[in-house]
């Protein structure tokens, strides 16, 4: 390593080794280390001696910088740019850096602001707020130390602590990159073939950021002799290939393309070729297909893209005569550039998984579950990068923010299935519950919204099941079996392993996307099916299912209230209609105390009329009032502007304080003395 002193202008040396990287075509990390207003002062000077777009990611920076916060960070998707600023002084937001990473042309430096070196792994991380599922935030010493050590372990990172002198790599000899002609690659030609010939179908090409496809697909519009038009979530999310062929295709917005598309004729259109596929809602895809005879997906099958990977799982596999298409060789930088592989390395975003299957001939009785402790045994562990692997090639959700709850979030279980040393399958738990009394009642009501608990807080939330987040349980967030091994058990087998484990819980639970063949393993799991959710999901166009596994009376009792709710309220909520009924039905439109609850719960708290919607029917049915605003919106159906008109409100928030107080004049009509004590019961 080269250290750059006093009689070695930074400047001078910062620009020979961006020529030599432009050269290259590759990208490099600085990491500057040391306080947050040190490290600040640094990244700026350095965004002086070297000219480019310089974006700065981060929760704070300098006011001579413009500062896209994390949470934005994916706005950059689809564009390009030359060298960026990531600060993670005190937030460490991993999916905002990877997607910032995609963005960076050849010949870019990536500087990542970060605390003292020998400070940061004890450090509270406000980032971790959004996924430890507590309040408070916490420090994230497991995962800190696993990324200090991938990028130590790199002789490509560079380095500036505070009170040292800045040290770079050597210049290493690397041939020359082939210069970006315009020209196609071999591949992306070959692909550019088959999409001109194509007479119809749907065709979905997938790849890793800065393999070409966004060009590859700008070529297919310049070269079509017919019409092509583009769409994606935003024209900035679609910039490289909008640049490319502005004067070519149209571009449109999806909700405005699909609305057009069922008010005009659209048979003139060759191609929709749809970028960043994977960041619009599965529905909203499903529909669009049906009006063009040629479709182009354009997805980034990525862990960072959060439902990149749905959008294979899920979407992909149920499309019929669906042809894929792929992009190995990077085209923006040259392959093992230094900033992807380190990256790569730290964000496990390459899949080690796939490589490793096991002997599938092996007998079942040689296989082995073993738990894994949430510490540092994931550090040494070769266990790490497989079983994440696995979850991320087996799951839509899982993403970078996974593997830092997995390595730091408390509260985490984790076992695994091995053959010999080859990992087979691996399962995923998260504690839920236990909440105290009041808590679980502002839960209830609508007051509070505490981190975490999902299925626990939804089934009071959604459900009614005040009691609910009372009860200690365990949630299943994943569950995998590697390909070749499945359609053996394997699943079945560990989920009983952790029911046994699981004897001092109340319940186990899990929250899936609802199938028929997924419903279908819980049940045999013996997990009965509570609730199912009232929209489908963006990531896996399903609906969200949620099941509970009842280890002792309390829950008996909580999952056979949950189903003969269900069963009661399953004709007025339209959604459920085609699913299995967990039990006999029950023709019951009187009001119970569940609905008095509920509806109280309505009236004088902040129930939600989603989740009160078949109280609230069964209340109308009961009542002789009037109750207009109620009447128009649930029995009528009328458009939510039309009542507010109707009823001379002046807005939505007024519309649903004008139900809350129909509800309590109904209840106080219909018996004063039932209304007062479920008033003091909410009220408490």
């Amino acid at each position: 390593m080269e250290k750059i002193g006093e009689k070695s202008p930074l400047s001078a040396s910062l620009c020979l080794h961006q020529r030599q990287m432009i050269r290259q075509g590759i990208r490099r990390i600085l990491v500057i280390s040391g306080d947050s207003r040190w490290c600040q002062q640094q990244a700026l000077i350095l965004a002086q001696l070297l000219p480019g777009d310089w974006p700065w990611i981060g929760e704070a920076g300098s006011a001579q910088t413009k500062i896209i916060p994390t949470y934005a960070a994916k706005t950059l998707l689809g564009q390009e740019k030359m060298h960026a600023i990531f600060d993670a002084t005190t937030a460490f937001d991993v999916e905002a850096l990877a997607v910032l990473a995609g963005t960076l042309r050849a010949g870019s430096w990536l500087l990542l602001l970060v605390p003292k070196w020998s400070h940061w792994p004890m450090l509270i991380d406000q980032d971790s707020r959004r996924w430890c599922g507590q309040e408070q935030a916490i420090a994230t010493p497991h995962f800190i130390y696993h990324f200090q050590r991938q990028l130590l372990a790199d002789n490509e990172v560079a380095f500036w602590h505070q009170g040292h002198c800045p040290i770079l790599p050597l210049t290493e000899s690397r041939p020359p990159r082939r210069g970006i002609d315009g020209m196609p690659t071999s591949k992306q030609q070959a692909i550019l073939d088959r999409l001109m010939r194509a007479e119809s179908g749907v065709w979905v090409l997938m790849a890793a950021r800065g393999r070409g496809k966004s060009t590859l697909a700008s070529m297919l519009v310049t070269q079509w002799p017919g019409t092509c038009w583009v769409t994606a979530r935003s024209k900035s999310a679609t910039q490289i290939l909008y640049q490319q062929v502005t004067k070519k295709a149209v571009f449109w917005a999806p909700d405005a393309l699909l609305v057009f598309c069922r008010q005009h004729d659209v048979k003139q259109v060759d191609w929709l070729l749809i970028d960043e596929a994977a960041a619009l809602p599965v529905p909203l895809l499903s529909a669009l297909l049906a009006y063009f005879p040629r479709i182009l997906l354009i997805t980034t099958v990525q862990g960072y893209e959060g439902t990149g990977q749905g959008f294979l799982l899920k979407f992909c596999a149920r499309l019929k005569h669906c042809q894929y298409l792929t992009l190995t060789d990077p085209i923006r930088w040259a392959a093992n550039d230094p900033l992807e592989r380190v990256l790569d390395q730290a964000l496990l975003l390459n899949n080690p998984s796939k490589s490793k299957t096991g002997d599938e001939k092996r007998e079942q009785g040689s296989l082995k579950i073993i738990r894994i402790a949430q510490n540092e045994a994931w550090q040494k562990s070769h266990l790490l990068p497989d079983f994440y692997g696995l979850l991320s090639n087996a799951h839509y959700r899982t993403t970078p923010l996974d593997l830092r709850r997995l390595m730091d979030a408390p509260g985490m279980h984790f076992a695994a299935m091995l053959a010999d040393e080859t990992l087979v399958a691996a399962i995923w738990l998260v504690d839920e519950g236990g909440l105290a009394d009041t808590l679980a009642r502002d839960i209830w009501a609508g007051r509070r919204r505490p981190r975490g608990n999902l299925v626990a807080q939804s089934l009071s939330a959604h459900s009614g099941q005040w009691l609910a987040p009372i009860l200690r349980s365990r949630r299943i967030s994943r569950i995998a079996v590697m390909d070749k091994w499945r359609r053996r058990g394997i699943a079945l087998r560990m989920v009983l392993a952790e029911k046994q484990t699981a004897q001092r819980l109340d319940f186990l639970s899990v929250s899936f996307g609802y199938t028929d063949e997924l419903s279908a393993f819980w049940h045999a799991c013996g997990f009965k099916l509570v609730r199912i959710g009232s929209h489908k999901e963006a990531s896996s166009g399903c609906y969200t299912a949620m099941a509970i596994l009842p280890l002792n009376t309390a829950a008996k009792t909580l999952c056979q209230s949950l189903q003969q709710q269900w069963v009661r309220d399953r004709i007025w909520l339209p959604q459920w209609q085609c699913y299995p009924l967990p039990i006999n039905k029950i023709e019951d439109r009187s009001l119970n105390d569940e609905d008095w609850r509920e509806l109280t719960g309505f009236a004088y708290a902040f129930r939600p009329l989603e989740a009160s919607r078949a109280a609230l029917q069964r209340l109308l049915i009961n009542s002789l009032l009037p109750l207009p605003a109620l009447r128009q919106y649930l029995q009528q159906q009328l458009p939510i502007a039309e009542i507010i008109i109707h009823c001379h409100l002046n807005g939505r928030k007024a519309l649903t304080s004008c139900w809350r107080q129909e509800v309590q004049q109904a209840l106080l009509n219909l018996d004063k003395s039932r209304h007062d004590i479920w008033q003091k019961w909410v009220m408490e």
